[in-house]
């Protein structure tokens, strides 16, 4: 099914270059931020694949709790003049590099072929989203 997932950001990135979308200034923010969540998201679930965990109603509802806890922190820093969206950057930062490391190593071992086993490949804490 990963021709799925492929197929799907193919035409995305068609229609994006189709149509010039601009965002008004004050939504930046927000949009920036579900776009940062969403993409957490995906790369939790592209590692979750890759461990044979993947499970599409904890991808589903981890993906749209992730866009509305950044958009609500991103809100309520607004109403109360405080940047909170910095904690939802922070966090999903964090996720996405360590997500992205532990693909790396989980693909370089699967091209290796027995070079490198799984107990070579020290996992972080598995935070499930």
């Amino acid at each position: 099914m990963w021709w799925l997932a492929a197929l799907g950001l193919l035409v995305g990135l068609i229609l994006g270059a189709a149509f010039s979308l601009a965002v008004p200034v004050e939504y930046s923010r927000y949009t920036a931020m579900a776009i940062l969540a969403a993409l957490d998201s995906v790369m939790g679930a592209a590692r979750a694949e890759l461990d044979g965990e993947f499970d599409n109603r904890i991808f589903l509802s981890g993906f749209f709790a992730n866009i509305v806890l950044a958009g609500g922190l991103t809100y309520l820093g607004d109403r109360l003049g405080v940047e909170l969206y910095y904690a939802a950057v922070v966090a999903f930062g964090v996720r996405l590099f360590n997500n992205l490391a532990i693909i790396r190593r989980r693909l370089i071992a699967r091209m290796g072929r027995g070079k490198a086993t799984r107990g070579d490949l020290t996992p972080a804490p598995r935070i499930q989203e």
